[in-house]
């Protein structure tokens, strides 16, 4: 038995993110957080890469709110050989 109370919503992010990805789409945690109001993305990349999703990490430069430039994950599908 599972005992985390947040599976149910963790799979539901899974899956919203999992189409997101299939659909051509990239992410970075902020994406995640606005879209999906997830705020553990690389716990959600972990799950879906356990399912077999080939899912490539760049780390690309943004700057946040605050006017500080940042670097982050930006999570998106392999392309397809």
């Amino acid at each position: 038995m599972d005992n985390n109370p947040n599976a149910i919503n963790s799979a539901s992010q899974n899956g919203a993110i999992k189409k997101y990805l299939e659909e051509g789409g990239r992410l970075t945690p902020l994406d995640a957080l606005h879209l999906f109001g997830c705020f553990r993305l690389a716990a959600r990349i972990k799950d879906l890469r356990r399912l077999g999703l080939d899912i490539r990490t760049d780390y690309i430069r943004v700057v946040n709110e605050a006017g500080k430039t940042v670097t982050v994950g930006q999570y998106s599908l392999e392309a397809r050989q």
